[in-house]
């Protein structure tokens, strides 16, 4: 939110010439300071001029103009210009030569397409008050005599203070807001805006209004003006305003409700009286209506959208935008009749939608922050009195003002609640001082009884209002006093493996993400999972950040692969990545959330519901792979990432847990059905790894081969105690075996199978080749491996080591019905 301290002004008494002393008075009540633009730097002769005549050049490649300008000197100035958005007898800013505009710029005298240019007329953006540049800035008429030092006019020398406002401060987007806060802090006179406002009262209606859905609409104020110029310019003070707030003028009517949203806080809407037909209708959408919006977009309508109708169908979405229908089309000529909207919308019925059609407006951000519900005919009149004053309009009697929101319930509040809360010993009076500048009624005296004013529906439980003494005493009053911290008994041992884990696989070579951990519906049929996959049954987010992504995901694939591909789109070839976080995994049968109440700790029963409800969120491994895993160079070829990398990433991260994990084929989307692993641990399946699918890689975009792996943490039995490994001192014996085994024998199977043949006497099994050809015959392949085994106590002899072999070879056999070569 931006705002010159010249309309602070306005409302608070004796405002700071400083802005960085209005900055930090803002910052001591909790607001957080974004910047103090710096004052555009101007220098030299800035001067208001009109328009006397327009030469047009031809024979260019563009429209150019030599303008003779009355600046005020007995001889006009000769000055081109390249702009079509002015007219002869309009006021411009015209920098003469030994002007300096923002940049710097220097403005002189030269030769261009065959004239001399003695200066240059000025858009808004090169005189730093804004970003427009479609066309130079025109002054209204009246706004100053030609001549005249353009630099006060223009508001130059006004600072501009930009905050950053919280969601929960929705309040503050408005100056009224704000100039309250400022008040506050500095300790002086507030004048609230919309007590200047008179509404008369009027027993008749505006314009016929129904409200069919009270839920997403409180109250709904129309007013009507008829005959506004619609060709009125609106007055300069008014546009200097919006052009420091950062918006661009763009007519009467727009300006004045855009003028009157930033001083009050509420969102208005403007129709053409002689484009609506008949009643005006609040409802909910039917599925498949369709509206095409002020920004010329034809929006598909969700059955939650809250529209604003008429007997032609929809004409505006609530809270959010208009309806390019209703429009007050810009250039119109003539008188127009003007119906002014001022409505409360829920905030959660606009954020939902704004949203869902990717439309965040200034009316959005306000009505999703919830706006004070006593504002709409405060603001309607505001806005009718300002069409009327500056676009020769006329009030029709009549006002309809449908509906009502609730009032605040007052608050009981101990008087000495702040205190015991601080920890501190706060003046007498504070409490009732400070509440009054929130705009609180107070009454009673211990304890107080506290009715929140209706623009702060957040001040609803006593230690919110005492939040307020708080903050406005200032945070850095309370006393620090740091407590005397119990004995640690350090992490967990969940906590521990966790971060060994994340610690390995980052020393191999991976790069730790945090993925968005929500997803669509459209990700589990691009992972290619059958309709009855059990990781698409998923829990809803009932708010959720982006209105595509609504659902926690049951694996971290998604969120893996889509990071994948968008640091690939960045350039980067070689990845390996890996992410350690939870998953979300509903029950089948849902247990209903109880609600407990917040003023006092739940009971062993609630918590005990509250527990059995949450679905379970298992702590989950997962790494993806794509490109080179070692990089090539002088010392050679580079070698790609492949399933054997994602398998024994893995088994790493089984190791660091204290487990060897089993490699066992298997079948499961998204993986390729013959490169995928099951990681077991003894037979209990934890995770999955493996080259992906090759329609998953085609649709996400994926590069080729692509390798993914995912095991659940938690699975794996927490090893509290780990025994010391045992030394042998011993020298051990290797033997070399070549199996023939039908090729679609899993090579791990057959070292699991030796493992256990050979006893307690074989060390390790490594597969050290494979071969299939002529000489093992078709359909069959030779599995090489090379035995090691060692006793703990003694010198192994050739025969015990060539029994054990042959021991493990056996069991190969009785298994697998290998043949040794």
């Amino acid at each position: 939110m931006r705002v010159p301290l010249s309309w602070l002004r306005d409302h608070v008494a004796d405002v700071p010439a400083d802005p960085a002393v209005v900055g930090e008075a803002f910052v001591r009540v909790g607001l957080e300071l974004e910047e103090i633009p710096p004052l555009p730097e101007v220098t030299g002769p800035l001067t208001v001029g009109r328009v006397l005549e327009i030469e047009e050049l031809t024979g260019f490649k563009k429209p150019i103009r030599y303008c003779r300008v009355d600046v005020g000197n007995a001889d006009p100035q000769g000055i081109v210009c390249g702009a079509r958005n002015f007219a002869v007898g309009d006021l411009i800013v015209a920098a003469l030569p030994g002007a300096v505009l923002p940049g710097p710029f220097p403005i002189a005298a030269r030769e261009t397409y065959g004239r001399t240019s003695d200066g240059m007329i000025c858009s808004a953006r090169e005189l730093g008050l804004g970003q427009d540049h479609t066309g130079i800035l025109v002054l209204p008429p009246g706004t100053a005599e030609p001549g005249a030092d353009a630099l006060p006019v223009l508001g130059l020398d006004d600072p501009v203070v930009e905050l950053a406002i919280t969601p929960d401060r929705g309040y503050c987007f408005a100056v009224r807001g704000l100039a309250r806060e400022l008040a506050a802090s500095l300790g002086t006179g507030y004048t609230d805006p919309a007590l200047q406002v008179t509404v008369p009262a009027e027993a008749t209606a505006a314009y016929p209004v129904r409200i069919e859905d009270p839920t997403g609409c409180a109250r709904f104020v129309t007013r009507r003006v008829t005959g506004v110029d619609a060709s009125a310019p609106s007055p300069w003070w008014m546009q200097r305003r919006l052009l420091a707030a950062g918006m661009r003028p763009i007519s009467l009517t727009v300006d004045v409700t855009n003028y009157v949203m930033l001083d009050l806080g509420q969102p208005i809407h403007a129709y053409d009286a002689s484009t609506l037909r008949g009643d005006i209708v609040v409802r909910r959408a039917a599925e498949g209506e369709k509206l095409r919006t002020l920004d010329d977009v034809e929006r598909t309508l969700d059955p939650d959208d809250l529209l604003i109708t008429d007997s032609s169908g929809p004409i505006g979405l609530a809270g959010t935008m208009g309806g390019a229908s209703t429009e007050i089309p810009l250039g119109a000529e003539g008188r127009i009749d003007v119906v002014i909207e001022a409505a409360h919308f829920t905030p959660t019925v606009v954020a939902r939608a704004a949203r869902r059609h990717k439309l965040p407006s200034e009316a959005a951000k306000r009505f999703e922050r919830a706006v004070d519900p006593e504002l709409p005919p405060i603001a309607a009149e505001l806005v009718a009195n300002l069409l009327v004053e500056h676009g020769g309009g006329r009030i029709e009697p009549g006002r309809t003002d449908v509906g009502a929101a609730s009032a605040p319930p007052p608050i009981t509040l101990p008087l000495d609640l702040p205190d015991r809360i601080a920890g501190t010993t706060y003046a007498a009076g504070t409490t009732v001082a400070r509440l009054e500048q929130v705009g609180c009624t107070v009454t009673g005296t211990d304890p107080l009884t506290v009715t929140p004013p209706s623009w702060r529906p957040d001040l609803d439980l006593p230690e919110a209002l005492v939040e307020e003494v708080l903050r406005l005493e200032g945070y850095d009053t309370i006393p620090s006093v740091l407590p005397a911290a119990p004995a640690g008994r350090g992490l967990t041992a969940a906590q521990r493996r966790t971060r060994a884990v994340s610690r390995a696989v980052a020393e191999s070579g991976f790069v730790e993400v945090e993925p968005f951990p929500f997803v669509s519906d459209a990700a589990w049929d691009a992972l290619g999972l059958p309709g009855n996959d059990i990781r698409r049954q998923t829990v809803t987010v009932v708010n959720p950040l982006d209105a595509e992504r609504n659902r926690l995901s049951t694996t971290l694939l998604p969120g893996l692969l889509d990071t994948l591909v968008r640091n690939r789109a960045r350039g980067f070839d070689d990845l390996a990545l890996f992410t350690v976080g939870q998953v979300v995994l509903p029950h089948r049968n849902p247990v209903p959330m109880p609600d407990p109440a917040v003023d006092r700790r739940p009971s062993d029963d609630e918590i005990a519901m509250i527990k059995a409800a949450l679905p379970a969120q298992p702590v989950h491994v997962g790494a993806v792979l794509a490109g080179n895993r070692e990089p090539g160079g002088w010392w050679g070829a580079g070698r790609a990432a492949g399933w054997q990398d994602a398998i024994e990433t893995g088994r790493l991260v089984g190791r660091v847990a204290g487990v060897e994990l089993r490699a066992t084929a298997a079948d499961l989307a998204p993986w390729h059905p013959g490169r995928c692993a099951a990681l077991r641990v003894g037979e209990w399946v934890v995770g999955h790894a493996g080259e992906l699918h090759p329609k998953v890689v085609e649709a996400l975009g994926l590069p080729p081969r692509t390798c993914a792996m995912e095991l659940d943490l938690d699975a794996i039995p927490l090893q509290d105690v780990r025994p010391a490994p045992q030394i042998s001192p011993y020298p051990p014996i290797s033997v070399d075996v070549a199996l023939v085994t039908a090729e679609d024998v899993p090579a791990a199977e057959v070292a699991a199978a030796l493992t256990l043949g050979g006893g307690a006497l074989l060390e390790a099994v490594r597969l050290f080749d494979v071969y299939a050809g002529d000489q093992v015959g078709e359909g069959k392949r030779s599995l090489a491996y090379s035995l090691r085994f060692r006793a703990p106590d003694r010198t192994l002899t050739s025969e015990e080591a060539n029994a054990a072999r042959d021991a493990a070879i056996a069991e190969a056999a009785a298994r697998f019905e290998v043949v040794q070569r």
